[in-house]
């Protein structure tokens, strides 16, 4: 089946280069309209300016295909405003958001400053924040929506060097899990990617040879299908990069259930410990009481 975005429109948070602007391309190649947010600064949320965001919508006219610019700061609530208002006023919906914008501040925790965190969290978290928030009403009210999330494997695996970044990017998961639940039934679905490519960000970390095995392109199709009608699922995790997919998922060991007759001791606990850590047939979970197993076969 072909993957069409003709009728939809979609924001894009960091659109103007990277991940972001080869989204934006792909998805307006498709023919979708597209806001193109960028504020245009550094790559450690530095500084700002027009050019970038401005030269991704270019490209997209230049190729017969429609978009306009945004260029605010998006760990600013008024830019998530801009933004979506950008959408409404321009083509009466939006059904696509992708949130996109990072920065990098890596430095051990030992080192690391309050500043380093706090804007880390800004961007990310906030900044995810900022984009959904205000496009929620109208993806509830037209009872339609795909939303991508950009965490990271930092988020679930950890990086040295990054636990600012981290914590941010698996904040974004819990905020997916959530999300997901509340959207379910206005069919807005909520999904998260946790991209290997070579970009601004990751050259600042990354060896030469990597970043030349790592084109955003190779990670785009992925993202294409996973914000598009096409696509059922809701509240995966998913990695694309270097020629490499898979989904990643929260897991549940057994369960290990005693009567409640009586309060077990830290002694009983060292005793079934082998037990209670078990991972053996783990399984996916929807949400803290249904397995994905499960929730798939009432939702076929």
């Amino acid at each position: 089946m072909t993957v069409s975005f003709e009728g939809r429109v979609a924001a894009i948070t960091g659109a103007g280069g990277g991940l972001g602007r080869s989204y934006a391309l792909e998805l307006a190649k498709r023919g979708a309209k597209v806001v193109v947010n960028d504020l245009g600064g550094d790559e450690f949320g530095g500084g700002g300016s027009n050019h970038m965001a401005n030269a991704v919508v270019d490209e997209i006219r230049s190729a017969g295909g429609e978009a306009v610019a945004n260029f605010g700061d998006i760990s600013k609530y008024e830019t998530g405003t801009s933004m979506v208002e950008a959408a409404i006023s321009n083509w009466g919906r939006l059904d696509v958001l992708i949130c996109n914008a990072g920065i990098l501040r890596d430095v051990s925790f030992a080192k690391m400053t309050e500043e380093d965190w706090d804007i880390i969290f800004a961007v990310h978290v906030k900044g995810m924040f900022n984009a959904c928030h205000n496009a929620w009403p109208h993806m509830r009210e037209q009872k339609y929506g795909r939303i991508m999330l950009t965490s990271s494997t930092s988020g679930t695996w950890g990086n040295f060097g990054q636990t600012n970044y981290g914590a941010a990017k698996t904040a974004m998961l819990g905020f997916m899990n959530s999300l997901k639940q509340e959207g379910e039934k206005y069919n807005i679905h909520v999904n998260a990617l946790t991209p290997a490519a070579g970009t601004r960000l990751t050259a600042t970390v990354l060896p030469d040879e990597w970043l030349d095995k790592a084109k955003p392109e190779f990670v785009t199709p992925l993202v294409t299908y996973l914000v598009s009608e096409n696509c059922p699922d809701n509240g995966s995790i998913y990695h694309a990069g270097m020629g490499r997919y898979h989904r990643t998922a929260l897991m549940r060991g057994p369960v290990t259930e005693v009567d409640t007759d009586e309060v077990k001791t830290a002694e009983w606990m060292e005793d079934n410990w082998d037990q209670i850590s078990s991972l053996d047939g783990a399984e996916a979970m929807w949400n803290g009481r249904v397995t994905q197993a499960e929730y798939d076969a009432q939702n076929k």
